[in-house]
């Protein structure tokens, strides 16, 4: 879930959730104050507040009074009737007055003397019910029933009553309304507040711990926020870019583990033919080559040495230009089955594969094109016979050449019958400077870099290169390359020999 849609939905729900509370409260509080049912054993009658019950009562009681004054007035007369219907008004918040003529004969004790006068004030015109002001600072009414006794004296009720717990409850429900609707606003509110902004928060803080990692060069503790919102998003981007810099630091030391290993292989490798030449040309001077054919001799190492480290610096200038993506590649479209056959012809003219037995195959057919710099492909083969070579040293010695094709590519084998590679450097014999045979010098065993070069020189075709080898039965070599499209099928199963 989108952030965007996490606040929205946090929106809405502090209109909503507040909403429904306030209802539900509200009815609670309406059920309370305005007479909803009520719980057995709270003293109250189911339907009705203690107030309106109070009211309801205190009105009976008034009725009552007023049916026995005007049926049975002179029971009106006998104080123990008053008193008893006293007693109950006044826990249920009301008050009486009797007069005869004028004269008060009952007043509740609650009622002060002094007011009495008040409360037997007529009321104005078409007014039954009287408002005085409050005593005891109670708000009340005075109601007025006038009635005649058996001796035709004129007889008046005067019924007073307190309305302040109805006030009073009135106020306190408002106050409960809207107290309650502070407390669900600000409890609904504060927690989905906190819960969005937590939600939020968290991760920010878990990106922040990550960039201080990053700050103090601790690239190894992953980012994982395990979110599918744009802080999910800008979490992966950060994982992304921690793996990408913890990748280029460390490509940065292998590069640089590597450059050192490189200086060391250069200085090792043309320090031996330079050592050479020195020691020939220091004979030549010390007068040990005393003789024509011990200068001879001489000149002709030097020569050798010299050869060596031209072909020693000029392979190390290729790779380092492959390596650096700085050799450009001009790829035109060639036949690799008439491009082979040619190379197997310059291969059995060549002097050093004199007793070389060179056999090849699949070079007869229909076409296969592929798109390849003749001259970089040509160094490829070369590089592999050349590494072929160092490694055969029976007196039978063979050279196999043989191309295949698939749907896809045609891939040429070069295999020898040498004294093989063992199983343990198979992995690494296309890393640069590296020698099967440790034993073997420069002279014998070559830079390293033959098969390196192959490598990259492949790849920089779209092609791919890999090795099979056996001790002790030889080596093969095989080279992939794309086809172009229209061109492709089965090698032939004709074999040509040499």
């Amino acid at each position: 879930m989108s952030i965007k849609t996490r606040l929205l939905l946090s929106y809405i729900a502090m209109i909503v959730v507040p909403v429904v509370c306030f209802a539900l409260v509200a009815s609670l509080l309406g059920a309370f104050f305005l007479g909803e049912s009520f719980p057995h054993g709270t003293g109250k009658e189911p339907g009705k507040p203690l107030f309106r019950q109070t009211q309801e009562r205190r009105d009976e009681l008034f009725a009552g009074l007023a049916f026995l004054a005007r049926y049975d007035a002179e029971r009106l007369l006998q104080q123990d009737v008053l008193a008893e219907t006293d007693e109950e008004l006044r826990r249920l918040g009301g008050a009486l007055m009797l007069a005869k003529n004028g004269a008060v004969l009952f007043a509740s004790p609650s009622l002060e003397q002094a007011d009495w006068a008040k409360y037997m004030q007529p009321p104005a015109h078409d007014e039954r019910t009287r408002r005085l002001p409050p005593w005891s600072s109670k708000g009340y009414a005075v109601e007025m029933h006038s009635f005649a006794f058996a001796d035709k004296s004129e007889g008046t009720l005067y019924f007073l009553r307190d309305d302040s717990p109805a006030f009073t409850s009135g106020v306190s429900f408002f106050a409960a309304m809207v107290v309650s609707f502070l407390a669900i606003v600000g409890l609904t509110n504060g927690v989905l507040t906190y819960l969005v902004s937590r939600s939020i928060i968290r991760p920010l803080y878990a990106l922040k711990q990550a960039a201080h990692e990053i700050k103090e060069g601790n690239l190894e503790r992953p980012v994982l926020l395990g979110r599918k919102d744009e802080l999910g998003e800008l979490g992966e981007a950060f994982e992304e870019m921690r793996v990408r810099l913890h990748d280029s630091i460390r490509l940065q030391l292998q590069y640089e583990e590597n450059r050192k290993e490189l200086i060391s292989s250069i200085s090792h490798d043309l320090k031996t033919p330079i050592t050479g030449i020195k020691a020939c040309v220091e004979a030549v001077l010390d007068g040990i080559a005393d003789t024509e054919a011990k200068r001879e001799k001489y000149m002709r190492m030097i020569a050798g040495k010299s050869v060596q480290m031209d072909r020693l610096i000029d392979e190390l200038l290729l790779y380092s230009r492959l390596d650096l993506n700085k050799l450009p590649f001009h790829l035109e479209p060639i036949d690799i089955r008439a491009y082979v056959a040619d190379c197997v012809q310059e291969l059995r003219l060549e002097p050093r594969l004199s007793g070389v037995h060179i056999s090849a195959a699949g070079t007869a057919g229909e076409p296969l094109i592929v798109m390849a710099d003749r001259e970089k492909l040509h160094r490829v083969l070369m590089n592999i016979v050349d590494n072929s070579l160092k490694y055969m040293e029976q007196e039978n010695r063979r050279l196999s050449i043989q191309l295949e094709a698939t749907a896809d590519e045609a891939i040429v084998t070069v295999a020898d019958n040498g004294t093989g590679i063992s199983e343990e450097a198979m992995p690494y014999i296309f890393d640069r400077f590296y020698r099967a045979d440790r034993a073997r010098t420069t002279a014998t065993g070559g830079s390293g870099l033959g098969l390196a070069i192959v490598r990259q020189l492949v790849e920089g075709h779209g092609g791919r290169v890999w090795a099979h080898s056996e001790v002790g039965r030889g080596t093969s070599i095989h080279v992939s390359l794309p086809l172009q499209k229209g061109t492709g099928g089965e090698a032939d199963e004709a074999h040509s020999h040499y």
